[in-house]
């Protein structure tokens, strides 16, 4: 079996790519394509992806793009635990996270830590942004938090796809003095140590 995963370490989608495959114990190599560094707009990689996005993923001569896609591929094509839960209302749960996170979450997050971590990728460091951000972040957290429930994960008993895209965003939100603003949502700091504590999150701290 031959896996590629193009991608930058800093990338919170990529992240979420890499702690799949940490889960799966799957052999991968990995591309560095440096989204800070404008790479992904490079020739070679628009080839990959035409839109100029990471992560990117060729396996077996089969390229995939887009995380969703790439997640729900490699956790049916991989062999170990699935990070798809068994039944159908489970399954909406994480589904309905990751597209809260993809059409909500991320835009939120990305303004109040880039603004600490990466103002040039953000276009600079804006206050009323990042205030707004962080209103929007916790939002997010508390309706993600609402579809948890009582259980230990957003979905259930097990880690699945939701956990997967939230937790990265989460990690660099936590880099930074908005972190207990952000993270004053009911529920959320329970999620939050159990995730940390998961190997494929260990394994995959950017460097």
């Amino acid at each position: 079996m031959s896996l590629t995963l193009y991608g930058f370490d800093g990338s919170t989608y990529v992240r979420t790519v890499k702690m799949l495959l940490v889960e799966k114990d799957a052999d991968f190599e990995q591309v560095q394509v440096n989204v800070i560094k404008g790479e992904p707009h490079l020739p070679e990689h628009l080839v990959r992806h035409p839109f100029g996005k990471v992560p990117v993923v060729d396996h077996d001569g089969f390229r995939v793009i887009e995380t969703g896609a790439i997640i729900a591929y490699l956790d049916e094509v991989l062999p170990g635990p699935s990070i798809t839960p068994d039944n159908a209302h489970d399954r909406a749960r994480t589904h309905m996270a990751q597209g809260i996170y993809d059409s909500y979450g991320y835009g939120a997050l990305v303004s109040v830590f880039g603004y600490h971590l990466f103002p040039d990728f953000i276009g600079g460091q804006n206050e009323d942004s990042r205030r707004q951000g962080i209103e929007n972040s916790k939002r997010v957290l508390r309706e993600l938090m609402k579809i948890k429930g009582t259980d230990p994960y957003i979905a259930g008993l097990e880690p699945s796809i939701g956990d997967f895209y939230l937790a990265p965003g989460c990690a660099y939100i936590a880099m930074t003095p908005d972190a207990p603003q952000v993270f004053a949502v009911d529920g959320f700091n329970s999620w939050w140590k159990r995730m940390q504590g998961l190997t494929s999150f260990k394994a995959t701290q950017p460097h």
